[in-house]
């Protein structure tokens, strides 16, 4: 299934979530913001919330500095 990913297209698992997606990304456990089609999708969702074709996900991560 194709989604866009940061703007890029995508190729995800049929039935995957947004937690799937992280963990495809190594990216569990990190400090990420996830906005899938415009809304926010809280850390508490990512495991329930699915991803459909054509969806336009963001992914930001945290980096620490100083």
């Amino acid at each position: 299934m194709q989604i866009q990913l940061n703007g890029e297209p995508f190729e995800v698992p049929g039935g995957s979530t947004v937690a799937d997606l992280l963990q495809r990304l190594e990216l569990t456990g990190r400090r990420v913001a996830v906005e899938l089609n415009l809304d926010i999708v809280p850390r508490s969702q990512h495991a329930d919330t699915a991803l459909r074709e054509g969806d336009k996900v963001e992914v930001v991560h945290a980096i620490g500095g100083g």
